[in-house]
């Protein structure tokens, strides 16, 4: 045991080095008994306090179980496991387990032997790296390389049982000595397997080539056909879900033409493809392709044929557009916004992990060609090589260098968590306390400290490295715009630039020039136009449809008075005039807006404008600086009301549509401003009544949330659905003023014009519709509702479709008393034991009626089609209904939220959840950009280029044509998920 000492082979208990903090310290302590229980049961005990008298063990432990409910249960199924995952050297641990992995899917028998055989192994995998990560014994590349490792040994466990199974069957021949090899299929491992740093609780990217000269198939047997049902079987086995758990979620969406093609495809059939039709993004993500799995010669082969796709000696000028045209479209824009923490993604928001891999992606592809060193699939490595070559310095390496270990570091720890494949720091306060301290912080401050100098560390470099791009507009050319007839330099150079019609263009501008406008008619303003119209025009070439993009500006000049301070703010302000240009290009909706009031612009002109959110503080500081506090009559702070709303409303879009926050922060963010201008609106009306009527001895209103409000999933133009209810004192029979009420009257008048000043039109426009359907007996019952016969109401009349809503209600204005009393009636109303079965048939029977009258086959019709909002807000709303008798804890306003807690619960089985989660989340982006881009429906066929391509960002994928395979694909599964989950029970 001598060499145990040595750090390389000493247990992992003995090489700890730090641990999260265990903020909750009760939980910890309870799980803690449990795992001392079930140790003693397992008579390991012993060897369990053992490890714990290491040090550092059980501050490990302790952090673990206070911060992460999955490594916890992983941590409790198996003590024994866990006594010798702390009492083993790791790297001679996961060695053991490779061996032992291979022996049983050797001896495997059937395919539950190797299902179980493989999430064993993947198990104790899982626990091995967490504990090595967060104990600090491992580094980040050590912990990428060993789940790397593992998923490699699992397909090839996988695959080696397929493949001896399909001998079993007569399908496929032995070798001459007997031996079975996958020769002719090819596995190549993408993105971050293919690179060698899977993260924690990642999917595996895979592309699955085959080559049927190479195959060893039976005769008879069709190469496409078997192929590919070997391939769906592969995916099963590494995906499904067991009783103990599953190996790793498997995507195949990275191979050529994914919504058209089979699972595998035949070399030449992928050759061809890439030849011919290969994209830039396809490029780069070959960057990092690995052949991991079965025939790896065959696989390596193929790589060689493709590398002069991937790595081109000469970049033509439209690759080079290409590889800006992805920067400008994955990441937030230059030049706006500020870093926050609560709600960030990591991997995806400003200053993230991504921003790091694009600029090496980038770098690699225009230089790679030439230089070979280049040509390396890990992005660290990658790194270094380009600081040899000169690319960049190598301090700014090593700051990047530092921050993607940390990220990386802190994207693990959300994975741990729930093992879910999220990147999103949590953006409920306790959620990030919690998570904070789980990363080894003793609270949010201090993570959030560290977290922010990482990320404006990265935001700087990156937006440096790219100060010397190449320019997306022939420098060289003196575009001429003068004059009867088109210069044909002109036309050449805006067909370089992306323009389709550059007659049009040169007739349009042409216009400006001859003051067709009234904001051009002044020499001043046709001067400051002069000086920003390079720059206009290269940015609006910039946009993914630039032809829109122009007449879009154009109708938008049309509406100004006059465009000297436009012209010269944009010419002081390049980034500005960068997210006019993609407003233009992109959103109809917005554009109209803008052009409707052009003085909006001028809310994006602080660049702290488009940072952070602002918190419910700002907003009531905001709000009140417009309205006041009482000194100005109704209709001042009705017209005010809707300058600062629909402001603010307009920047969340903008905020959107610039990158600065992601669609899945737009709910929380609409829902924020509605609730802090109806508590606004709500007070300047209390104080009008008071002014006539007097006060209600003992009395006040509540307003209840529903619907998208309540649910904080609104989006830009959603209604706001609500409920007024009060109460008084009993002995009150009228207001005390000059003009006295009796208390229903006073309460209904009071709703009325809250009613009024949340939608009436004024000369500054709308603010909201208003719905107050929901409320108790719906369009027959008076428009305010006191306490007790709400309550009364909710227990003794109110129909499932009531109790489903109620499931969103919350108190968002009101006397804090009387708030709490409205949310506990409607707590109470749902935990009151329920009927199952007619639940149940309700359910189903309301969702068949909507369809009947509503539905659709059009997946755009993402609320109502089967498998979209209705369906998934139905299904975590029954759920809620049928088990927050016995289980308070699930319920939730958010969809998502619910979701997690069902889960969490065990009430919702995990791979159903990692089904409707994702599922919704897209859902709830996609409308997201809908609503705030479109007033009217959506047609890919004629929508503008510019707003498919914001809908696949928003939807994580490449190219609009997979979001919509990926749309159907999770509309499909959660319409027979919600057949299966509202079924009639005993």
């Amino acid at each position: 045991m001598a060499d145990q000492q040595t750090p390389d082979h000493a247990p992992l208990m003995a090489r700890l080095q730090v641990a999260p903090v265990a903020g909750d310290e009760t939980r910890a302590a309870d799980a803690m008994a449990v795992l001392k229980h079930h140790a003693e049961q397992a008579g390991v005990l012993p060897s369990l306090q053992e490890a714990l008298n290491a040090t550092g063990a059980e501050a490990l432990l302790a952090g673990i179980f206070a911060g992460s409910p999955y490594l916890t249960a992983l941590i409790d199924r198996d003590p024994t496991r866990l006594v010798r995952l702390l009492s083993t050297a790791p790297e001679q641990r996961m060695a053991e387990l490779g061996a032992e992995l291979q022996a049983a899917t050797d001896a495997a028998g059937d395919r539950a032997a190797v299902l179980k055989a493989l999430r064993i192994y993947k198990n104790e995998v899982a626990l091995l790296t967490a504990l090595a990560d967060l104990g600090g014994v491992w580094n980040v590349t050590e912990v990428t390389g060993a789940l790397t490792r593992c998923a490699d040994a699992t397909l090839a466990g996988a695959i080696s049982w397929l493949f001896r199974e399909a001998a079993k069957r007569g399908q496929w021949q032995p070798n001459a000595d007997g031996s079975i090899s996958p020769d002719g299929y090819i596995v190549l491992a993408m993105g971050k397997y293919g690179a060698g740093e899977l993260n924690y609780s990642s999917d595996i990217d895979l592309i699955v080539f085959y080559d049927p000269d190479r195959a060893h198939l039976a005769p008879g047997v069709e190469a496409p056909g078997f192929f590919v049902r070997l391939t769906r079987d592969l995916v099963q086995l590494m995906s499904e879900r067991t009783g103990d758990g599953y190996v790793f979620r498997t995507d195949l969406r990275l191979r050529p033409d994914a919504g058209a093609t089979q699972l595998a495809l035949s070399t030449g059939a992928a050759l061809i493809y890439y030849e011919s039709f290969g994209q830039n993004w396809e490029r780069a993500a070959l960057i990092k392709a690995r052949a991991c799995a079965a025939d790896i010669q065959a696989g390596e082969a193929v790589l060689q044929e493709l590398a002069p796709f991937v790595w081109r000696k000469y970049l033509d000028y439209a690759a080079i557009a290409d590889v800006h045209a992805m920067k400008r479209q994955i990441f937030a824009h230059r030049g706006f916004g500020q870093i926050a923490v609560a709600g960030h993604n990591v991997k995806l928001g400003r200053g993230g992990i991504r921003e790091i891999e694009f600029f090496v992606q980038t770098q690699q592809l225009i230089a790679g060609g030439r230089q070979p060193d280049l040509r390396t699939r890990r992005t660290l490595d990658a790194m270094q090589r380009l600081v040899e070559r000169g690319w960049i310095k190598a301090e700014v390496a090593a700051e990047l260098t530092e921050a993607y270990e940390f990220l990386r570091g802190i994207e693990h720890r959300l994975q741990m968590v729930a093992d879910e494949q999220t990147h999103e720091i949590p953006d409920d306060p306790q959620r990030l306390e919690r998570f904070a301290q789980f990363s080894g912080y003793a609270d949010t401050a201090a993570f959030s400290k560290a977290l922010i100098q990482r990320l404006e560390t990265v935001q700087r470099h990156y937006a440096a490295l790219f100060e010397d791009a190449p320019q997306l507009t022939p420098g060289a050319v003196n575009m001429v715009f003068a004059g009867e007839n088109d210069d044909p330099g002109t036309v050449v150079a805006l067909k370089a630039m992306g323009f389709l019609q550059p007659s049009d263009v040169l007739a349009t501008i042409r216009g400006w020039h001859h003051g067709r406008h009234a904001a051009v008619r002044s020499a001043r303003a046709r001067e400051r136009l002069t000086e920003v119209q390079p720059l206009l025009v290269e940015a609006l070439a910039d946009t993914v449809d630039p032809d829109r993009a122009l007449m879009s500006f154009d109708r938008f000049l049309a509406a100004l008075p006059a465009g000297v301070q436009l012209f010269s703010l944009l010419r002081a302000n390049p980034a500005l005039l960068r997210l006019l240009a993609d407003i233009m290009g992109t959103a109809p909706r917005l554009a109209g807006i803008l052009s409707r009031r052009p003085r909006l612009l001028d809310a994006v002109l602080d660049p702290g404008t488009l940072g952070a959110l602002p918190s419910s503080d700002e907003l009531d500081r905001l709000i009140a600086a417009e309205l006041g506090s009482g000194e100005h009559d109704m209709q001042h702070v009705l017209d005010r009301a809707r300058v600062i709303g629909n402001e603010q409303q307009f920047l969340i879009g903008v905020r959107v549509l610039s990158g600065a926050i992601k669609a899945n922060q737009a709910g929380g963010a609409y829902a924020l401003l509605a609730e802090r201008m109806i508590a606004a609106l709500k007070r300047a009306v209390d104080r009008e009544l008071v002014r006539v009527h007097g006060r209600v001895e003992g009395g006040g209103a509540a307003v209840l949330a529903m619907g998208k409000l309540g649910g904080r999933e609104m989006t830009a133009g959603s209604d706001l659905d609500l409920i007024v209810i009060y109460d008084f004192d009993p002995e009150c029979i009228q207001s005390d003023g000059e003009r006295p009420l009796a208390p229903g009257q006073y309460y209904a008048r009071l709703t009325q014009r809250l009613i009024t000043a949340l939608s009436s039109a004024t000369a500054e426009g709308t603010l909201y519709e208003v719905d107050m359907r929901l409320r108790p007996s719906g369009q027959q019952g008076p428009v305010a509702t006191q306490l007790r016969t709400f309550v009364a109401y909710q227990r003794n009349e109110a129909w499932t479709w009531e109790h489903m809503a109620m499931t969103r209600g919350r108190a968002v204005a009101g006397p804090p008393a009387l708030c709490a009393a409205v949310e506990e009636a409607v707590q109470a109303s749902l935990v009151w034991p329920h009927d199952v079965e007619k639940i149940t048939s309700d359910v189903r029977e309301m969702r068949e009626r909507i369809f009947k009258e509503k539905g659709s086959s059009d997946i755009w019709e993402l609320k109502q089609v089967r498998g979209g909002l209705v369906d998934v807000e139905f299904i975590a709303q029954y759920l809620q209904l049928v088990h927050a008798a016995e289980h308070p804890e699930v319920l939730d306003q958010n969809t998502i939220g619910a979701y997690r807690k069902l889960r969490d619960a065990g009430l919702l089985r995990a791979e159903h959840a990692d089904v409707l989660i994702p599922a919704t989340r897209l859902l709830h982006d996609l409308t997201q950009i809908l609503r705030l881009c479109l007033d009217g429906r959506f047609d890919p066929a004629t929508a503008p280029r510019g707003l498919k391509k914001l809908l696949a960002v928003a939807g994580e994928a490449p190219t609009f044509e997979e979001l919509e395979f990926r749309l159907r694909e999770n509309q499909v599964r959660v319409a027979e998920l919600f057949d299966e989950l509202v079924q009639h029970r005993p």
